[in-house]
């Protein structure tokens, strides 16, 4: 990915982008720290984050137009220029102390990001294309991350060293502070550079133009809305996004007076730092993610996140210890990757190319409208006293409504996501011939059959859905049951034997993948036994071919499979190996027989390399 022409130049602007943008809301919130206690603290902290959300939610059918209409680099490109505007009045400010006009300016500063952040999202798809889109926006998370985790060290620890005990007012500190402004306004200058350098990738632009009439009566706004409505998935995936930043925002808002009140610190640098742990955090899983998203966009991995992230804000309050709230925090930011880099990359992926503008906008303005709503709660609440544990509370109860919608959209996704986090603690699968599986029409997977996670692993690294056919004591497992129903698996009897026949044969006609172990058990001696002739009574009616798979013997001697070689030992620290291929499509009519000999072959050529 990285050896396409302008992702360097491109991760280079988004990154600076960030820093900049984040550089003037510290000094400002570090600004209010100093000065401000209790609810007041809370208060002005929370409209600080508003005046960032506020562009957002009033320009975006504006910013979604500009990202459909016109190429997206050149918005950058003009975005940063503004923002080179903005950063000069904001030094202005710093160096005549004008505090309220500094807090105005942190309006505009957001509203050049209200106009990027369309154009910078849906570039990615532009610049790598559907193949690398899940690296692209983990790499746009973990960059993002690292500007903002940089931000808030890098200007915090100016701050604190500029900031003397003798100054009282918020006029004083910003005059003291003064030339951290010209870090603003270079940062900008070389964004805009750089900005300029970005290749024109715009293959179509909407034919739409744009009318102040129709903006300002709010048809934009219904009609933009109603475009994103028309994929559920798409809409339930924003709702989920929107849900997170809300509790995000609200824990990042009352964090500062809750250190201050409850753990006595007041030091910026350790209330910042904690803060800043969340985003290392979300780099290490931003790379965790791209690793489990590989072969597709790992869904499922959204569902863990918020469970997770939910677990820790509940937690926060019975934590006393800055130590053990930092470890959290990291976390936090950690589990937080889990969401945003899958559930981005698949509004990315199902938006159209002529429509991806307004989407992404529409992402933007839905989740600023929760946010918002969110800090006038956390500001109205903290004015009638509600204290910051309280508030963390609250957010735990969103974030179980949070976990709620994700469970309904991707129950099956998350299973799978889970079963792969857990085997991947113990085995590393490395697949072979994953093209040989056609992505357009109906296959039967047939294959040997080695341990009890063979299901799993064949699934791993399968975007779409298996149809399994297992036998129907197993598929009435108490603790999975649930799950292979909503996964679509086929339960298999010998009194049902035909009627499950006749359900693969109307999954494999619908296209869909079926799956099966012709041998009907788990070596337990390693070899691979005859294939029972059952899956040859499906009618061939359907279009589709069979694929082989032979699944290695590197997961023989586990506690998963019945096989244990004479003389192996287990090693409770040493990760497997097992190694998983899919041979070449057979016709559907191929026999039991002659496709037991294949895989055997398949096992004679692959072992011997």
């Amino acid at each position: 990915m990285f050896k396409i022409a302008g992702v360097i130049n491109y991760l280079a602007v988004v990154f600076l982008n960030a820093f900049t943008d984040l550089g003037h809301k510290i000094i400002i919130q570090n600004t209010i720290f100093k000065v401000y206690d209790g609810s007041t603290q809370i208060v002005l902290t929370a409209i600080v984050n508003a005046l960032v959300l506020l562009p957002f939610i009033l320009i975006f059918s504006p910013s979604g137009f500009l990202a459909d209409r016109f190429a997206k680099n050149k918005i950058m490109e003009y975005a940063a220029l503004f923002a080179v505007i903005i950063t000069l009045g904001i030094t202005y400010a710093y160096y005549h102390g004008y505090f309220v006009f500094a807090f105005i300016l942190t309006f505009l500063l957001a509203m050049q990001s209200a106009i990027y952040g369309p154009a910078k999202y849906g570039y990615i798809k532009e610049l790598v294309g559907i193949k690398f889109l899940s690296s692209a926006n983990s790499a746009v998370q973990a960059v993002t991350t690292v500007a903002i985790l940089g931000g808030i060290i890098f200007y915090t620890v100016l701050f604190e060293g500029m900031y003397r005990d003798t100054l009282v007012t918020e006029s004083q500190i910003l005059q003291t502070v003064a030339p951290l402004g010209w870090l603003l306004v270079i940062g900008s200058i070389i964004e805009w550079f750089l900005a300029s350098k970005l290749p024109n990738k715009m293959i179509e632009a909407s034919k739409r133009d744009f009318r102040l009439k129709k903006y300002v009566s709010g048809v934009y706004l219904f009609r933009n809305i109603k475009t994103v409505r028309r994929n559920r998935e798409i809409f339930d995936a924003i709702i989920a996004l929107s849900l997170f930043w809300s509790i995000s925002q609200v824990v990042l808002a009352v964090f500062g007076e809750y250190a201050k009140d409850e753990l006595h610190v007041t030091n910026t640098i350790y209330v910042q730092g904690v803060m800043a742990l969340a985003g290392i955090g979300i780099v290490v899983g931003s790379v965790m993610v791209a690793k489990l998203s590989r072969f597709y966009i790992n869904v499922g991995l959204a569902g863990i996140g918020a469970t997770i992230i939910t677990l820790i804000v509940l937690s926060v309050p019975f934590l006393h210890s800055m130590t053990f709230i930092a470890i959290m925090f990291t976390l936090f930011g950690i589990f937080a990757a889990f969401i945003l880099v899958p559930l981005n990359a698949r509004i990315q992926y199902l938006a159209s190319r002529v429509h991806l503008g307004i989407i992404l906008a529409a992402n933007n303005f839905i989740q600023n409208i929760f946010m918002f709503t969110f800090l006038l709660l956390t500001t109205v609440f903290a004015y009638f006293g509600m204290n910051a544990e309280l508030l963390f509370y609250f957010m735990g109860m969103i974030g179980i409504y949070l976990i709620r919608n994700l469970y309904k959209r991707y129950v099956v996704e998350m299973f799978f996501s889970l079963m792969g986090l857990i085997a991947a603690l113990r085995h590393k699968y490395i697949y072979i011939g994953l093209e040989n599986i056609p992505e357009d029409k109906a296959v039967l997977l047939l294959g040997n059959h080695v341990s009890w996670l063979d299901w799993i692993l064949l699934q791993l690294p399968i975007a779409r859905r298996i149809n399994y056919m297992m036998d129907k004591d197993i598929y009435n497992w108490k603790f999975f049951h649930a799950v292979f129903k909503k996964g679509e698996a086929i339960p298999l009897s010998p009194r049902a034997f035909k009627d499950a026949m006749k359900e693969a044969h109307k999954r494999l006609k619908k296209g869909s993948i079926v799956a099966l172990f012709p041998e009907g058990e788990i070596s337990q001696d390693g070899n691979i036994h005859e294939f029972k002739r059952g899956y040859e009574l499906i009618p061939k009616d359907y279009e589709g071919v069979i694929v082989p798979f032979y699944i290695d013997k590197g997961i023989f001697g586990s506690s998963f499979a019945k096989y244990r070689p004479k003389g192996a030992k287990r090693n409770i620290f040493k990760r497997r190996v097992v190694k998983i291929y899919f041979g070449n499509p057979l016709p559907i009519d191929t026999k039991a027989k002659e496709l037991r000999d294949i895989i055997l072959q398949m096992r004679e050529k692959y072992e011997a390399e």
